[in-house]
């Protein structure tokens, strides 16, 4: 099929049903096709997360028309310097096509055009195709990551105090962040405390790692593996598929795997532009 009708535009609020449908139906269909649940479990919550992306000022958005209709979407999530792709969703009945190599193109040159240091995305181990394409559009594999699932320990760590993060927590977070990462997410860590659902862990009184939620959507650092140890302990609970685990920090997986969690799905964490190998422990959200 080709292409050389297709229009990108920005993405609107209008958006959000038919870019929400396409999101579900594309993700659906190649987790099926490889016998793994999907990662969204139904449309509506496909719909929801097109609803906040569209509409949230830290996010650009770009669609592909084709003959009239949507047929696909991409973001990039601008928050922080350090951006973050995803998620990109194409529409089955045109997949493979080439709109998906055009959507990643409109964020890189996005990217390029606001200087950012860097971009990192997330895509999962069993979708060979879409590696092959961020490989060939100059991303390299930095990392593998299981996504975990399961009831959280709910055990203390002696030692380790776990809190609910407050605006005046915000500073000590980025400073863990830029320790563990070289730069800071202090937009994620902004838009967390709005939410309320950024915790922190606390060593000899001082603030020692974050979390902005235990989540696939979330992120977490710390300055050693058993700061994040007690931030996953404490959860209430781990939202969407999981949360994303280095298989690199094999103390932290064997962690999770003794305490009852299950290994779902490997990711990929790839990236082009600026990457410092983290100093300490993290885990990444399903954008980076």
């Amino acid at each position: 099929m080709a292409i050389v009708d297709l229009i990108l535009r920005p993405g609107t609020a209008d958006d959000a049903a038919e870019c929400g449908r396409i999101c579900y139906e594309a993700f659906a269909g190649i987790a099926e096709q490889h016998a793994f649940p999907p990662d969204f479990p139904s449309p509506d919550v496909g719909v929801a997360l097109m609803e906040g992306a569209l509409t949230h000022p830290g996010f650009y958005s770009v669609v592909a028309e084709l003959d009239g209709r949507i047929v696909g979407s991409n973001f990039l999530d601008e928050r922080s310097a350090v951006v973050g792709v995803g998620p990109i969703t194409v529409d089955p009945a045109v997949q493979n096509a080439g709109v998906g190599r055009r959507l990643m193109r409109d964020v890189m040159d996005r990217t390029a055009e606001r200087g950012a240091p860097g971009i990192r995305l997330l895509q999962s181990g069993y979708h060979n195709r879409s590696f092959s394409l961020y490989a060939s559009l100059g991303f390299v594999h930095r990392a593998t990551l299981a996504c975990v699932q399961g009831p959280p320990p709910k055990e203390e760590l002696p030692g380790y105090a776990v809190r609910e993060a407050t605006d005046a927590d915000l500073g000590a977070c980025n400073d863990v962040c830029r320790q563990v990462h070289g730069v800071d997410r202090g937009g994620e860590v902004a838009d967390a405390l709005k939410q309320g659902t950024a915790r922190v862990v606390e060593r000899a009184g001082r603030v020692t790692g974050y979390a902005t939620d235990l989540a696939f959507f979330a992120h977490a650092v710390g300055e050693t593996t058993p700061d994040l140890q007690a931030l996953i302990a404490a959860a209430p609970r781990f939202a969407g598929p999981g949360i994303l685990v280095p298989t690199g920090d094999s103390a932290l997986l064997r962690w999770c795997l003794s305490h009852g969690l299950k290994v779902v799905q490997l990711m990929s964490l790839m990236t082009v532009g600026l990457y410092n190998q983290p100093d300490g422990a993290y885990l990444p959200s399903i954008l980076y």
